[in-house]
């Protein structure tokens, strides 16, 4: 066998072999990050504070930011929502309009939408962008970006 013919066949057996053991990637799926959104809507809407914030990163190094503060980690973002909402009513209800998902890549994804918090007697509203990735098979937001339009 020539050196050219033999140089080809090992490359092609490398191949075969590396091609044997790659598994397909999953193609971004925009639903799954919706479907988050959804499930942090509904448990705010039922006065659950810790199921809206399980579609955040539970580290440190998650970061919120609105107004002028920046806060980083889960649990001071947890402490932060339960002062502002002490209780269901104060909660009011919360719906996300106009949600738009980016893909950046298969494991990242940007939302934008606004917010609407509503109670009997007013209304708050703002944008945000929520940075998702996807961590452990999980979609979770890793940095929070709100505004609050009045």
């Amino acid at each position: 066998m020539k050196p050219r013919s033999l140089v080809l066949l090992l490359t092609l057996t490398l191949c075969l072999v590396s091609c044997e053991n790659r598994r397909p990637e999953e193609p971004f799926n925009e639903s799954a990050v919706l479907e988050v959104l959804q499930a942090q809507e509904d448990a705010w809407n039922n006065g659950d504070i810790e199921g809206y914030m399980a579609g955040y990163w539970r580290s440190d190094s998650m970061r919120f930011a609105g107004g002028n503060n920046v806060s980083y980690g889960w649990d001071s973002t947890l402490a932060r929502y339960k002062r502002g909402f002490p209780t269901e009513e104060a909660m009011g209800r919360l719906s996300f309009e106009g949600v738009k998902i980016d893909a950046i890549d298969r494991s990242n994804a940007l939302a934008f939408g606004r917010w609407i918090l509503e109670w009997e007697d007013r209304t708050r509203q703002g944008l945000f962008t929520l940075w998702f990735r996807k961590i452990d098979g999980a979609w979770k937001v890793v940095h929070d970006h709100t505004s609050v339009g009045g």
